[in-house]
């Protein structure tokens, strides 16, 4: 009996032992991770857990007086919860992502949770904080969360870190021809032409730096010739084509750059670009697209490439649509383009400088898309297959020609549109956008 009463207690610890071990694991808290946003500034801290479900934490590591003023901005959409010691001095910018506060209470420091984009995704990352009006943070840190294992893609081995991200939380899944909402596209541009006394829209564009356009050679010429600078606009930020929106910049041209060899006959070398008078300033709304690179091929997921065409084209009721729509479509191997119309396809992509893509269904680029981007989704990560994977938006061709209806001059929506190859005009590109 005493033997088993031994055995009964050891067995006892043994199991107390085991569930203390696994209420251990259980409770054992998560790794925290600490930075300095800004680089310049040891008294501003960031805090973060892996995944960032919950945010992360802002802390500001100074003695602030009562009725302080704090301004902070963020490089994308956020939200800023607050703790015991701060308020909304107004209502936060959406645009610009600056929210304005005023500290109620004398602290030793203060503390924020900055909620965003989830991971794999980069949240908001912080770009300036103002105290009185006076800049605490000149060198931001844009991609330390890369840096830490919380989730975060990092972008490898491209050119630019910044281009083709949009800024607001959004539809993942884009399908043919439907409405998208106001900075899906910060990069595509509205190009208007004076005509008497009024602003015509005429194209379509992208923007790929903070001054310049990129779009087709047919939309910035008359007869063949470049047309001046003056009579242009283009308005960056804009979702309706008929009606204004605060989030829309109207730029002024500098200069139009034609490519030399530009034939406004059988349309041959079809791109140019515009230089802005001023820069567009970069928010939620605008942002610039990536240019294709030679090694963008090995980012492709499959040997199909889609890509999405957006503007406000002619819809089926054969007028121009209000909203930016967006159509994702293939580029088509030359052969099957070809013999779908043999004389005019022949003709339009006979020099190698132009592709196809549609799907003779119905879903096309049309009147009106002219000169916007043919652009290709590469993900920062070739091994996430999700549809929510992070990633880039690329211009990898400009909307060129397409056949015309029988009964009217318009896009026939059942054929393939033709698109200029920007990947063979890099160079011309990168040598003209100093000039």
């Amino acid at each position: 009996m005493k033997l088993f009463y031994q055995y009964f207690l050891i067995t006892i610890c043994f199991l107390i032992k085991v569930n203390s071990i696994k209420f251990y694991r259980s409770v054992r808290p998560k790794k925290v991770f600490e930075i300095a946003p800004c680089p310049d500034n040891s008294d501003i801290v960031s805090r973060f857990e892996s995944g960032l479900k919950n945010g992360y934490n802002i802390t500001i590591k100074k003695t602030l007086s009562v009725t302080t003023e704090l301004r902070l901005s963020f490089d994308s959409e956020a939200a800023v919860l607050l703790g015991d010691g701060a308020r909304f001095s107004s209502t936060e910018d959406n645009v610009y992502n600056i929210f304005k506060l005023i500290v109620t209470k004398e602290k030793n420091d203060i503390t924020f949770i900055i909620k965003g984009f989830p991971a794999p995704h980069s949240p908001p990352y912080l770009t300036s904080l103002k105290i009185n009006d006076e800049e605490n943070c000149r060198r931001p840190n844009l991609t330390y969360f890369e840096e830490f294992p919380v989730g975060v893609t990092k972008r490898r081995n491209v050119p630019d870190r910044f281009c083709g991200k949009r800024k607001v939380l959004h539809t993942e899944l884009i399908v043919s021809g439907v409405s998208t909402k106001a900075g899906d596209w910060p990069w595509h541009v509205a190009i208007y032409r004076q005509e008497r006394s009024t602003l015509k829209y005429i194209c379509g564009g992208t923007l790929i730096s903070k001054h310049i356009v990129l779009t087709a050679a047919h939309c910035t010429t008359l007869n063949g010739v470049p047309v001046l600078p003056d009579i242009l606009g283009v308005f960056a930020g804009k979702y309706y084509l008929f009606r204004s929106d605060i989030t829309t910049q109207e730029l002024q041209v500098h200069q139009v750059i034609v490519h030399d060899e530009y034939s406004h006959t059988t349309l041959k070398n079809d791109i140019s670009l515009l230089k802005l008078r001023t820069e567009v300033i970069f928010n939620n709304y605008v942002q610039p697209a990536c240019l294709w690179y030679d090694e963008a091929y090995d980012k492709l997921t499959s040997f199909d490439i889609f890509g999405t065409v957006v503007g406000w084209g002619f819809d089926r009721t054969d007028s121009l649509t209000t909203s930016i729509h967006a159509a994702t479509i293939p580029l088509i191997p030359n052969l099957s383009c070809i013999l779908s119309n043999p004389i005019f396809y022949s003709n339009a992509i006979k020099d190698g400088k132009k592709f196809c893509a549609g799907y003779n269904n119905g879903t096309s680029a049309c009147n009106g898309d002219s000169g916007g981007g043919f652009m290709v989704f590469l993900p920062d990560d070739l091994t996430d297959n999700t549809k929510k994977t992070p990633g880039a938006w690329y211009v990898r061709g400009i909307v060129s020609e397409s056949l015309s209806r029988q009964d009217a001059p318009i896009c026939d929506p059942y054929s393939y549109t033709v698109f200029t190859d920007v990947s063979q005009y890099l160079n011309w590109i990168k040598n003209n956008v100093g000039t």
